[in-house]
């Protein structure tokens, strides 16, 4: 647990809603000035109220009546006191919750791949819902409550010392051994309730995993292994919680009672003391005394109880604030993408349509150039490494002049999807150099950079919402029209017309009421309405059926006319009509050139092409 955790989690909430926690402790401290108040009538109730009426032949009870009332008024203060601040808190707590779920998510879309590839997603769901539920506890109810309690024991204390100061310090003397009692029992609850959420963001994960991985589970009959493992983390988690609420649930119990006993100890002495008329202490004044007694041992028992909430607070706090501390994406590019026209035989900058790009590239000397976006991308001497220890590529070279097609072929782990990644910049390459249209990828803001690269990945995934929404995805100004026109494009008009609703079928489960061709169809639509420079598909013919592809085939020739394409190969057959194929093996180039070339070479291609090897 990182130090200042706490501290920085009420710098953020004091920091949003000051006004809001000065009315909210200012109706805190009215609230135990008023109850106090009250008790403090017991004493003025009985020995000038009740004994004096006892003792009298005719009483008169106006006076008895007007105090009643001069109470009722201090305790309905009182209750306005108490709702006014609980009111507020609820505001507080779901505004501060709001605006931290918007700051976490938020910071989370500016992650690098990187930290999601090393993170299960289990754990980071669970800190949006179990951790952020404990601040919710925290700020609703713990805050409030132990301030509350806080002023109760002043307000309580400094009253007690003015009806009997003996019973005070006994009172006191029992207090300190309430509070190390406590203290010595949450220590230990707490260590618990750390361990506690990080178990049950392990259960999360793992749930999360056998769901979206059930079909391979039931394929290989993997569910008692499934459940064994749940086992496993579950026990691990209930054993934590039992450690935690084991002794978070003693010390209440113990807390309420070290109270009783100190409430009839001051009993039994404060009798003792008033018979025999020591301290001047009256039956009245030894009435209002065990009342703030009861007043003055409470709120310990209720910070006691709060000390597990304030734990689990601290333990989920400090997993918010460790996603929200991972450094964002670095981007440190100027260089940005923009539409533009020829006027006067030259670029200028628009905001029509014309299907025409260019890269601002801001130079030295203060202006800015415009370079024809043309789809050059050249990869030059790369090595690269998930891990610096471990090159996944070496000293790969790739050159696609404008409107080429480039296919990468190889087994898998040669390094074919890991070139497309290094062009999006997902991850940055080690050595090497890589360049669009002459310009270094490093200087390209990766907003720009990815906007122009139409991609159709291998794993589709779609969202929920209609199949007009999943197409739009692509470009989110796009037109119904232009919706159906891409739609069209990729041959995914054909199935769309004949679901139950059409464009406006909705899609739920990531497309599960869809095969898993019309899944990708939908995903080459959507990179067709975004309509970009340049195209990366990535094996994104090899969940279709051969009857599908040669539907799809000719709407991705549309697609890829005129732009640089790369294109990673699962079927050899649909890259026969490429400019260039490289053959990748184990992060090297070993062979590249067109089909007819490759085929006369007779090496590693032509054995993939004739079946002599097979593409694993």
């Amino acid at each position: 647990m990182k130090e200042g955790t706490m501290k920085r989690l009420l710098k953020m909430l004091w920091s949003k809603y000051k006004i809001h926690l000065i009315v909210v402790f200012l109706c805190i401290v009215g609230n135990a000035l008023f109850n106090v108040q009250g008790t403090m009538f017991m004493q003025t109730l009985i020995d000038d109220y009740i004994v004096p009426l006892l003792k009298s032949s005719s009483p008169d009870f106006s006076g008895l009546f007007h105090a009643l009332i001069r109470v009722g008024a201090l305790y309905a203060c009182g209750v306005v006191c108490a709702f006014t601040f609980n009111r507020i808190m609820v505001y507080v707590t779901q505004g501060f919750l709001r605006d931290l779920r918007i700051e976490m998510f938020e910071h989370m879309e500016s992650l690098s791949i990187r930290y999601f590839d090393r993170t299960p997603h289990g754990d980071t769901m669970s800190v949006y819902t179990n951790d952020i539920d404990t601040l919710r506890q925290l700020i609703s109810q713990s805050i409030p409550q132990l301030i509350s309690s806080c002023m109760t024991i002043v307000t309580t204390f400094v009253s007690m010392i003015i009806l009997n100061i003996p019973l005070t310090v006994l009172s006191v003397c029992m207090l300190m051994i309430m509070l190390v009692v406590s203290r010595k029992l949450g220590s230990l609850s707490g260590k618990f309730f750390v361990q506690q959420q990080g178990d049950l963001g392990k259960v999360n994960g793992y749930i999360e995993e056998m769901i979206s991985g059930q079909k391979v589970v039931k394929v290989f009959n993997h569910e008692d292994q499934a459940v064994a493992d749940f086992r496993k983390l579950n026990d691990e988690l209930r054993e934590s919680a039992y450690q935690a609420h084991k002794f978070a649930n003693i010390l209440m119990p113990v807390t309420v009672q070290l109270g009783n006993i100190s409430y009839i100890i001051c009993a039994i002495v404060g009798a003792i003391l008033a018979l025999n008329g020591h301290f001047a202490l009256t039956i009245g004044t030894l009435v209002a005394f065990l009342t703030l007694n009861k007043s003055f041992n409470q709120p310990i028992g209720q910070i006691s109880q709060q000390i597990n909430a304030v734990a689990m607070a601290q333990a989920g706090a400090g997993r918010i604030f460790d996603l929200l501390d991972q450094e964002s994406e670095d981007d440190q590019g100027v260089v940005t993408l923009c539409r533009v026209e020829t006027v006067d035989g030259k670029m200028v900058e628009t905001d029509k349509r014309t299907g025409h790009w260019a890269w601002k590239h801001p130079r030295s000397d203060g202006h800015v150039e415009l370079v024809e976006m043309k789809g050059d991308i050249r990869l030059e001497g790369v090595d690269f490494g998930y891990f610096d220890d471990r090159m996944v590529l070496h000293n790969v070279d790739v050159y696609a002049n404008p409107g080429e097609k480039i296919a990468f072929v190889g087994a898998t782990g040669a390094g074919k999807t890991t070139i497309t990644n290094l062009i999006n910049r997902f991850y940055d390459i080690q050595k090497g150099s890589i360049t669009y249209d002459g310009i270094d990828i490093k200087l390209i803001k990766k907003d720009d950079l990815r906007r122009s690269l139409g991609v159709v990945l291998q794993d589709t995934h779609l969202f929920t919402g209609t199949v007009m929404d999943n197409i739009r995805y692509g470009r989110l100004d796009a037109t119904d029209e232009e919706c159906i026109e891409a739609a069209k494009l990729a041959n995914a008009d054909l199935f769309v017309k004949h679901l139950p609703d059409g464009y406006q079928t909705m899609l739920t489960g990531d497309g599960a009421n869809l095969s898993q061709g019309q899944r990708q169809l939908l995903a080459i639509a959507r990179a067709a309405v975004a309509n970009p420079p340049a195209l990366i598909l990535d094996e994104a013919t090899s969940s279709i059926d051969s009857r599908t592809e040669k539907l799809v085939q000719d709407g991705m020739d549309k697609l890829m006319h005129g732009r640089t394409t790369l294109v990673i190969a699962h079927r050899l057959s649909t890259i026969k009509n490429s400019d260039c194929i490289m053959v990748l093996e184990q992060g090297h180039i070993i062979e590249r050139g067109n089909h007819q070339s490759l085929i006369k070479e007779k090496g590693k291609y032509y054995q993939l092409y004739t079946g002599a090897i097979e593409m694993d």
